[in-house]
């Protein structure tokens, strides 16, 4: 079964790759690591999920946020890969960054929605070494950003 089944199977699918806000690429590939710069929070329609957790949104909806930013990430890996998803081996490392209040402490509780998601598409690849970070204010206002490391043949 392949990514886009399984993604079937869960009533999502992956988006367009977004373009870059600023002086940078969207990922680079270096030896066998493919590294995916950060995706912000979006909505179905594309737009920003904008917010502070512990202010405008809580944990669960955080989480939601964080899975739209795995789609983008595997947007983006399905690009770096031409479509061959039988060059993606594994999920190496996510970097989570919520946007919150000084008093918001469940970080790992919304970037496990990025996680999660890899797991399930995966399996065994998709398990990685993972931090979750709580910033004060992320680009466009976003709740959340992940940027991912993946394993590639």
């Amino acid at each position: 079964m392949t990514i886009e089944d399984r993604l079937r199977e869960m009533g999502l699918s992956l988006p367009e790759p977004a373009a870059p806000l600023a002086a940078y690429v969207p990922f680079v590939r270096a030896g066998d690591l493919l590294h995916v710069s950060g995706q912000i929070a979006r909505d179905a329609g594309g737009g920003v999920l904008r917010g502070l957790l512990g202010k405008d949104m809580d944990a669960p909806a955080g989480a939601e946020a964080a899975r739209s930013c795995a789609l983008q990430l595997l947007a983006q890996v399905r690009a770096a890969c031409e479509g061959d998803w039988g060059r993606l081996l594994r999920v190496v490392k996510l970097t989570g960054f919520v946007a919150s209040t000084p008093d918001f402490v469940d970080h790992p509780a919304v970037v496990n929605g990025a996680s999660e998601l890899m797991v399930a598409l995966l399996g065994d690849a998709g398990r990685h070494a993972r931090s979750a970070v709580g910033v004060a204010a992320l680009p466009l206002g976003a709740a959340v950003e992940v940027e991912g490391v993946f394993l590639l043949r």
